[in-house]
């Protein structure tokens, strides 16, 4: 009986101690946690009594801390507890070597542990001695670009082109293939051309914060070329003219003008009667532009642009020359006496009685500007003005026309060479001569008129 007794209080001991063993709250939370940054680990037990807690580097075997207590000789290592559940092991300013994980321990037996893992993330850079710079390469040649990129995970590497264009791939057979963007560490570029000249732009990420990007500058070099929109233009005199060229070079060409005259080479500059100006269009092309002001028969001729970079040199010709303008004047001759009496027409039906002194325009040289402004229309039936009736002495009788001189393109054999647009125009002959007879006609029957006496 009394050994039953014993039993009984033996098992409801062991039944408590079973009851009260220490156990873990909740389990241990993994950390991702950039380089240089703090981590901290938090182990929860319950029931802990009077075990102890550890914590221990799992790969390595460690002993980082028991209780409150540092062991490890890392000044980096703390720990802390706000009560005897939570027990923290502190890490700060973490590094590659702590990446792994810890254990948080309980001094029982059997020994009870969990595991924390901690990922120290490295966000990407380059490896400048493996990475490229900028590069010089022949037109029609081929270039292989390298970005070298590290970091934890490992970074992926995209190229793209920074003026936005899009990066040309050829195969072996020279198909091409156009991508905005092209993903490895290694851009191969064949056969290249000088629309891919440019910078070209590697980025590298991972997820992690902040991504990284290197500018690479591809310079493409070939002989200047130049094209011209008009190799021959025209203007009319007085106005200013603009002649221009484009040009293509890499490198950078030097670009002037010329002036051809005769055996003479003159180097156009800007001044008074030049404006030499220049326009990028792109990182190898550029507009260059002259305007001569003022066009004079003497800027007639032949204008040379030159382009000359170390690769060569190359001109093209532009070639200036008159056309008829819309205003160009026939200067009177000189006045031929002063005691002519005139005929001026100042408005249909209204007699002007006073003597005037009109210098003379050329003869013949009458004109219409339109249909209805013609010599011989119905208009000029009448000739206004009056005859002065001293002149009897057989002075010559001028008429002068009250109408627009016409653009005369030249004399030939005493007539008048008429020309609208650059086409003879016949019908102005025929109001020539149909005015000339009515002035015969005219001066006939003023002559009758005085002398009719005489006859009767």
């Amino acid at each position: 009986m009394l050994l039953l007794s014993k039993l009984v209080i033996f098992a409801v001991i062991f039944q408590k101690a079973l009851t009260f063993q220490p156990e873990f709250a909740e389990p241990i939370v993994n950390i991702s946690v950039a380089i240089g940054r703090d981590a901290t680990f938090t182990c929860h037990v319950k029931h802990l009594g009077g075990y102890r807690v550890g914590w221990v580097k799992a790969d390595t075997k460690a002993i980082q801390a028991i209780h409150d207590h540092v062991i490890t000789h890392n000044p980096r290592v703390t720990v802390s507890h706000l009560d005897v559940n939570t027990w923290n092991l502190h890490i700060k300013a973490v590094t590659e070597e702590d990446r792994g994980g810890f254990m948080c321990q309980i001094n029982t037996d059997p020994m009870k542990s969990q595991i924390g893992y901690l990922d120290v993330v490295i966000p990407p850079d380059f490896v400048q001695e493996e990475t490229s710079s900028d590069i010089i390469v022949p037109e029609g040649g081929s270039v292989r670009l390298v970005c070298r990129a590290r970091g934890y995970p490992t970074p992926t590497v995209n190229w793209r082109r920074e003026d936005g264009n899009e990066i040309i791939l050829k195969d072996p057979s020279g198909a091409k293939t156009p991508v905005t963007s092209f993903r490895g560490e290694v851009l191969k570029l064949t056969k290249i051309a000088r629309n891919e000249m440019g910078s070209y732009l590697c980025i590298a990420s991972n997820s992690v914060p902040p991504s990284v990007s290197k500018r690479i500058s591809l310079n493409i070099h070939f002989h200047p070329v130049i094209h011209v929109p008009n190799q021959l233009v025209g203007a009319p005199l007085g106005t200013d003219v603009q002649i221009e060229c484009h040009v293509e070079a890499s490198p950078r060409s030097i670009n002037y003008w010329i002036k051809d005259s005769g055996k003479q080479r003159e180097m156009i500059v800007s001044s008074t009667k030049y404006a030499v100006h220049e326009y990028s269009k792109s990182l190898y092309e550029m507009k260059m532009t002259v305007i001569v002001k003022k066009f004079e028969k003497e800027d007639i001729g032949s204008y040379r642009c030159i382009a000359k970079n170390s690769l060569g040199e190359v001109d093209s010709s532009i070639r200036l020359y008159e056309i008829p303008g819309p205003t160009r004047k026939v200067l009177p001759p000189k006045n031929t006496g002063s005691d002519v009496n005139e005929i001026a027409k100042n408005n249909k039906n209204q007699l002007n009685t006073g003597k005037e002194s009109h210098s003379s325009p050329p003869k013949n040289y009458y004109s219409s500007v339109d249909e209805d402004d013609n010599y011989g229309s119905n208009e000029d039936e009448d000739i206004d003005g009056i005859i002065d009736s001293t002149n009897r002495n057989n002075v010559p009788i001028q008429i002068h026309a009250t109408r627009k001189p016409i653009h005369i393109s030249k004399v030939s054999n005493g007539i008048d060479s008429y020309e609208n647009n650059g086409i003879m125009d016949s019908r102005a002959h025929q109001h020539h001569w149909h005015y000339v007879l009515h002035c015969i006609a005219f001066l006939s029957s003023i002559i009758l008129s005085h002398y009719s006496h005489l006859i009767t």
